[in-house]
């Protein structure tokens, strides 16, 4: 008869294959560090909810942009006088005159649908910010890269540039350059120009705050042993910049494009607040806050569009949050 002592000193000696034969027959597989954040991910329903929700606002803004601009089957700046009170100038009815066909009401004075401009102002808002977003995350991720591998009189120089940048007053040079630039410019105009600007302003002035997370994260990663490794096989610095250091930073990079881009979307609405954005008619949600103020009795005319920055933000960050828990290697 085996005793237990001799089962398991021949478990012991036995090949791995052999003494996980007879537990499964499935295969041990490993799982890549995008699978594993992936899985932390899904756990965090917050996160999940936000990013459903930044999905289908993205979709929402394509189809705005679609139905508004390209084959234009909504006016978001048509008038309807007869739904207005000719002697007060507010909306005839309840909250705001919300009807079957004006669920969320009309605007005094004029009368324009409230839900139409807040829809066909989306792409404009989230076009602003996702452009400027991109712009700063590219020009911030080569300074910094740049900065923190090389350093020496490179990083002072770009360290310097970054804090002239930090200390520059960005939202009186965006009122002065608005009221500088004439209506026709580099072959735009309306618009375009408008929307060409804001983003130049929002996002190439911004790109100083990911450079500097980037430094710091190059600082760290050029001192590792896979950037000696790389060195002592005869990488130069473009290689060694773009093969191996960039790789490695994606995930911070990421989850600060996703804390920015509701930060550029605050912004973008203060700059048409303080009209220095997109000229009106055109419906833009901060552009629609501007015109409310003038309206407080009327709290259902700044309602609508404020609570859309305030949902969009909100998803933005609570998706970012999530999604920086779950590349953090040193997060549960």
């Amino acid at each position: 008869m085996t005793t237990p002592l001799e089962v398991t000193d021949a478990a012991a000696g036995a090949p791995p294959e052999a003494a996980l034969a007879g537990l499964s027959g499935a295969k041990i597989q490993g799982r890549s560090l995008g699978q594993i954040a992936w899985m932390r991910l899904k756990r965090d329903k917050v996160a999940v909810g936000g990013g459903i929700f930044i999905i289908l606002l993205v979709i929402i803004a394509i189809t705005a942009l679609l139905v508004d601009r390209v084959f234009g089957w909504i006016q978001p700046n048509e008038f309807h006088q007869d739904l207005i009170n000719p002697e007060t100038l507010s909306p005839q009815g309840t909250f705001g005159g919300m009807t079957g066909s004006h669920p969320l009401g009309v605007e005094p004075v004029n009368g324009r649908d409230i839900l139409t401009r807040v829809y066909a102002g989306s792409w404009i808002s989230l076009l602003i910010a996702v452009s400027a977003t991109m712009l700063s995350v590219t020009i911030g991720t080569i300074m910094g890269v740049v900065s923190g591998y090389f350093g020496g009189w490179v990083d002072t120089i770009i360290s310097r540039t970054m804090d002239v940048f930090l200390a520059f007053p960005i939202l009186v040079f965006a009122i002065a350059l608005a009221g500088v630039v004439p209506d026709q410019a580099f072959g735009l105009e309306g618009d375009s120009l408008r929307i060409v600007l804001l983003i130049f302003v929002i996002g190439f002035f911004n790109w100083p705050y990911i450079g500097r997370i980037v430094r710091g994260q190059t600082l760290s990663l050029r001192e590792r042993e896979f950037v000696d490794a790389a060195r002592s096989l005869g990488g130069r610095g473009p290689y060694i910049l773009f093969r191996e250091l960039l790789p490695n930073l994606v995930a911070p990079i990421l989850v600060y494009a996703t804390l920015l881009i509701p930060t550029n979307i605050l912004f973008e609405a203060a700059l048409s607040f303080l009209g220095v954005g997109i000229r009106p008619p055109t419906a833009t949600w901060g552009g629609m806050l501007s015109e409310a103020v003038r309206f407080y009795t009327l709290p259902h005319f700044m309602l609508w569009p404020g609570l859309a920055i305030f949902i969009t933000v909100l998803a933005f960050n609570l998706f970012g949050d999530g999604l920086r828990d779950a590349l953090d290697p040193r997060s549960r």
